[in-house]
């Protein structure tokens, strides 16, 4: 990154600022360290999730010499599809935000790696992802194999009605029609957000968070009901505030933007690139 320019085939002549690099490798590398630190032997994902952050921010972790992080998350379908066509291919793209069904199939169909979408929550949602993802694969000439596109089910913890996902109860038949009627998507498991305050609460590692225990009782639960082993099925809990609980509490991946890209600016004042 010499220069202040990264070269190569994407991102190729996008300006990089050493200053900013070196700040959010710093930034990176502190918030691994805290995952492993709290981890033991499992593997935990890191999502760095790059809402509102420009593609150049991208482009500095993943193009890092010795440690290029792969695994970025968005909110927004727009801002993800334009950084993914400015961006190398070898990123994962994790859509974490809130969807909109007529979104899904044109998300799922041109953005070839996207790895996963963790807010999956209606079953019109699934079959628009799995359109989309079918379209790019016959498009492609590929078999399904392992193109089948990770989804999550988000499940509603808190019961708050201003949250997105299903009810604990309800998420069984979700993931059955997943599995079911969906072939070219896969179930990886079930993701939630959570209420703002537990997570405010749960800022050490030995905090006990309702969600958490509640999306751990319904992953186990729905394993149970499908007839798959637990371990199948992945949790996704824990951001910036509270990563290392819900680590402890077994989550297998984690959301943190801020405590690796700092404060955010108002959606009107990203800019992308």
């Amino acid at each position: 990154m010499s220069g202040g320019e990264e070269q190569g085939s994407e991102g190729e002549g996008m300006r990089i600022d050493p200053a900013r690099a070196k700040v959010l490798v710093e930034n990176l590398q502190h918030v691994t360290q805290r995952v492993d630190a709290v981890r033991g032997s499992r593997k935990v994902r890191l999502i760095a999730v790059s809402k509102l952050k420009p593609a150049s921010d991208i482009l500095s972790l993943h193009h890092h010499p010795s440690h290029p992080h792969h695994d970025f998350g968005e909110n927004y379908t727009d801002e993800l599809t334009t950084k993914s066509s400015l961006l190398p291919p070898t990123i994962r793209w994790h859509m974490i935000g809130g969807l909109q069904t007529n979104k899904c199939k044109p998300l799922a169909e041109t953005v070839p790696n996207l790895f996963s979408v963790s807010s999956v929550d209606t079953a019109k949602k699934a079959d628009a992802l799995e359109k989309g993802r079918k379209a790019l694969v016959e498009k492609r000439g590929e078999e399904v194999g392992e193109k089948r596109l990770r989804v999550l089910v988000q499940v509603n913890t808190s019961g708050e009605e201003s949250k997105s996902g299903v009810e604990p109860n309800e998420t069984t038949s979700l993931c059955k029609h997943i599995i079911d009627k969906c072939p070219h998507l896969r179930l990886g498991g079930l993701m939630t957000i959570g209420a703002i305050a537990r997570s405010k609460e749960s800022s050490s590692p030995d905090a006990l968070n309702e969600d958490f225990v509640t999306l751990r009782e319904t992953r186990d639960r729905v394993a149970g009901e499908l007839g798959v082993e637990k371990e199948s099925l992945e949790l996704s809990m824990g951001m910036s505030s509270d990563f290392e609980a819900a680590i402890t509490q077994g989550s297998d991946e984690v959301r943190v933007g801020t405590t690796i890209f700092g404060e955010r600016p108002a959606k009107k004042d990203a800019k992308i690139q």
